[in-house]
């Protein structure tokens, strides 16, 4: 059979090679880049201080890809066959394009179409997803200042309260050197109760487990002497004015309360982060789980402090209203949150140190799959 008559297309390439990356996009990806109002992504990355401070020194240099709500880490993909970006040169062909071997005569006729080889690409870019997610709670740990004060201690919030202007330029500039989407940021800060407070310096804190207690129990008495039920929307502010004592002096900054409400008011009814909170209502269950988990951290933080399981119990309920006592069990709490180093006592566990058991299965799951797919590094990996 021959081809002699078979229609040739001439392939060239250019000198020199353009340098070119080429990204791999996920599905979800590739459909938000697609739609009409396609959003802004953002290419983001620790400073070296804050990327010292949370993760391995060895590991400084990395970038996220960053949506609206969701990260991913790009990390480059070595390949054993080349990649080639081709143009095509619409009929007309440049000698200049043409790299001419030798043993090819020079007086070769040129056909009517070439592609031509712009960039050549021995590795590509791929989107990354770790089996825990991205969290920001550990770069704002490091980043926020640490509010524990006493009740004794002077007040921070003597210039009065901040505009949700000033507020809002604080988190979103220390925002910035963190490697996460807006709305996983916004999260972290909600988890931490994290908020802003000025006085001499206006920035941003994380308030301890104990202050995040100490708010805990001063509303709750403010809301029984008021007659406020946490259970029923209740204005903010109305359980704000109730946790003044007798002086009517603060007892820690308005922006703090505000903090804990968010945290731990039913999701639905939880307004953005920019917004003020006004309405509130607590859901029993996850706040009696959070106010369990908030009094091991602040008075067990270590195995080196654990206490009785009994003394917890018995101080996890005088922390809650009369009707939530009875809720109160160890399954309630987050698993993996506390460990007992014996039969009789209990500390909490930090989340960094939890054993992740989904974690760990997802990570099983992700290793299967690899072996289905077309990347070799993946093979590799699930092989190690």
């Amino acid at each position: 059979m021959s081809t002699q008559d078979s229609r040739s297309i001439l392939f060239t390439n250019t000198l020199p090679q353009q340098g070119f990356r080429l990204l791999e996009l996920t599905p979800e990806l590739e459909k938000l880049l697609t739609a009409e109002d396609a959003p802004t992504l953002e290419l983001k990355s620790p400073s070296a201080a804050l990327a010292k401070a949370v993760i391995d020194p060895s590991a400084q240099d990395y970038v996220n890809l960053c949506t609206a709500t969701s990260t991913y880490r790009i990390r480059q993909v070595q390949s054993s066959n080349s990649i080639h970006v081709l143009r095509p040169s619409h009929g007309e062909i440049s000698q200049a394009d043409i790299k001419v071997v030798e043993d090819v005569e020079t007086s070769l006729d040129l056909p009517n179409e070439a592609v031509t080889t712009i960039a050549k690409c021995s590795s590509t870019l791929e989107l990354h997803v770790p089996p825990g997610g991205f969290s920001a709670i550990p770069f704002l740990e490091k980043s926020l200042r640490l509010y524990d004060r006493r009740d004794d201690d002077v007040s921070m919030d003597e210039s009065g309260p901040l505009g949700a202007q000033e507020m809002r330029q604080v988190r979103e500039q220390m925002c910035l050197d963190i490697p996460v989407s807006t709305a996983q940021c916004e999260q972290g800060w909600v988890d931490l109760c994290a908020f802003v407070d000025g006085g001499e310096e206006v920035a941003g804190w994380r308030p301890s487990a104990r202050a995040r207690l100490h708010v805990w129990k001063s509303l709750v008495e403010g809301a029984v002497l008021q007659g406020i039920d946490l259970e029923k929307q209740f204005l903010v502010g109305d359980l704000w004015k109730s946790v003044f004592d007798d002086e009517q002096d603060a007892p820690f900054p308005r922006a703090l309360l505000d903090a804990v409400v968010r945290r731990i008011c039913v999701e639905d009814e939880r307004p953005a982060l920019a917004d003020e909170m006004k309405w509130a209502s607590f859901d029993k269950t996850e706040c009696t789980r959070w106010v369990g988990e908030t009094w091991l951290a602040a008075n067990a933080p270590s195995v080196s402090s654990a206490v009785g399981k009994s003394e917890f119990m018995r101080a996890w309920k005088d922390c809650l209203p009369e009707s939530w006592r009875e809720d109160v069990a160890l399954s309630k709490l987050t698993d993996g949150c506390y460990k007992s180093p014996d039969p009789t006592t209990i500390y909490y566990v930090v989340e960094s140190q939890r054993e992740d058991t989904p974690k760990a299965a997802a990570t099983g799951a992700a290793a299967a799959k690899a072996k289905n797919t077309r990347n070799w590094h993946e093979l590799l990996k699930a092989r190690r």
